[in-house]
């Protein structure tokens, strides 16, 4: 296993659709994927696509992170390191929302990013396996997220207010504008409050 170096935003890998992956079960993908879940880890960084360490195949590895443990195992399962061999993504309704994301080819930047909210993904793993899931909110994030690695798109391409690309040191402004927000509708009487007084 090695820590491979991550290409960063310009290099013309990160621009180019990844090729298939004829044999998952090869020694050689194996390999890569020791590699890329050390480099995933060392970072750190809660996913990473093959073109991300210079190799152009369609490869993902992802863990999102738990919050809490479930008292569903199925669910904790779900959340757990994938290994995704040539991707197919289907959003599942049109439902999107807005979150911050950070890559670790664009390092010290976050952007505001629409993505769709559920999401059913396919592919393969290690073992030739099929893989066939429906997700949401987070764990759909992060996987649409790692697959636009494969097909040369990073982060800021799906913005639509280049004004929220940031600094990662600046988004303790986003963080109080927010708690602002929050406290101040709070404060705010509500309408049926409003008739009563």
């Amino acid at each position: 296993m090695a820590i491979l170096k991550i290409a960063r935003i310009g290099h013309p890998i990160l621009r180019r659709r990844a090729e298939e992956i004829a044999d998952p079960t090869a020694p050689e993908i194996h390999a890569l994927a020791d590699d890329m879940l050390q480099t995933m880890v060392d970072a750190p960084g809660v996913g990473l696509a093959a073109p991300q360490v210079h190799v152009p195949l369609r490869m993902v590895i992802f863990r999102p992170p738990t919050i809490q443990e479930s008292a569903d195992p199925r669910e904790d399962e779900e959340r757990q390191l994938t290994i995704l061999i040539n991707p197919v993504l289907e959003p599942l309704g049109e439902e999107m929302a807005e979150d911050w994301e950070g890559c670790l080819s664009l390092p010290g930047l976050r952007g505001k990013v629409p993505r769709y909210l559920h999401l059913r993904y396919r592919g393969m793993d290690l073992s030739g396996q099929a893989i066939d899931r429906t997700v949401e909110g987070f764990h759909a994030r992060v996987v649409q997220h790692e697959c636009d690695h494969l097909e040369g798109i990073l982060y800021p391409q799906r913005m639509t207010d280049m004004t929220k690309l940031i600094f990662d040191s600046e988004m303790r402004h986003v963080i109080a504008e927010q708690r602002a927000a929050e406290q101040y509708e709070q404060s705010e009487p509500t309408e049926q409050e409003e008739a009563e007084t």
